[in-house]
């Protein structure tokens, strides 16, 4: 029968398109870059493991996705964090010798990723808050987007891609603002906490963590917060809060300074 895991990623092996993606209520590139990385943790050669294919076509079907004048990953600013993510985890262990078989290259994921960086960059100039919401050309701003963007590229930096301190810091000023002396965090207008869900603590502190601020009273008001509400049960999107709770607390346990990959 094999692993939960291993059933899981034959199912999601089934489920992906000829095209490359998958469908479902919230399709786009982040669905398809959250599924991309699920291959990619399974421990196999991602060019000649069982799932090499299924690799590949997630990887062209995201870099088809994208608009080559603006870099946007859609279908929205979470999609295009979640997806800069994934491409960041694919750059460097995917041979792209072998990733088009035949059909004429679009770009690298190098260059898929440095437009990408420019969209968050661009988008970022746009909004009043230096943060992010839905919409590239979007003048408010909510946390929740705004960590997955910022997760996406911490990634690219990480992979050593060029990311600028004035958007990573522009981004970590919003999240420090939002976030109460109790930890919660402030779902958006960059102010307080003002009683937001234990998810947003959860993402707050897992960037924070990676930002280098384990220093701050914002990191370790949030780390806190959800230290104390590991069992916590959100009414919807459950499996949010336990996908940013379980990096953050494992961050939360390395030493104040110490880098990390997301």
């Amino acid at each position: 029968m094999g692993t939960v895991y291993e059933r899981g990623l034959a199912w999601l092996a089934t489920a992906q398109s000829p095209e490359g993606t998958w469908k479902g209520g919230n399709s786009g590139s982040g669905v398809d870059g959250i599924c991309l990385m699920s291959f990619l943790a399974s421990g196999e050669d991602p060019n000649y493991g069982q799932y090499a294919q299924v690799i590949r076509r997630a990887i062209r079907a995201m870099i088809k996705s994208q608009d080559a004048s603006t870099g946007y990953l859609p279908n929205s600013m979470y999609h295009h964090g979640f997806a800069m993510l994934a491409l960041a985890e694919a750059y460097g262990a995917v041979d792209e010798s072998l990733l088009w078989e035949g059909e004429k290259p679009v770009r690298t994921i190098c260059q898929t990723l440095d437009l990408a960086i420019r969209c968050a960059s661009t988008s970022q100039a746009k909004n009043r808050w230096g943060a992010w919401r839905y919409s590239p050309d979007a003048s408010d701003a909510d946390t929740s987007v705004t960590g997955a963007v910022l997760m996406g590229l911490f990634a690219c930096r990480n992979a050593g891609l060029e990311v600028s301190d004035e958007t990573i810091n522009g981004a970590m000023d919003y999240m420090r603002r939002s976030t109460g002396q109790d930890g919660s965090v402030a779902y958006s207008g960059g102010f307080g906490g003002m009683g937001g869900s234990m998810n947003l603590s959860a993402i707050a502190a897992l960037v924070g963590a990676i930002s280098h601020a384990k220093e701050s009273e914002q990191y370790q008001a949030s780390l806190k917060r959800i230290k104390e509400n590991l069992e916590h049960r959100e009414t919807t999107y459950p499996e949010y809060f336990r996908y940013y709770m379980a990096q953050a607390s494992f961050k939360g346990t390395t030493k104040p300074g110490r880098s990390g990959t997301p």
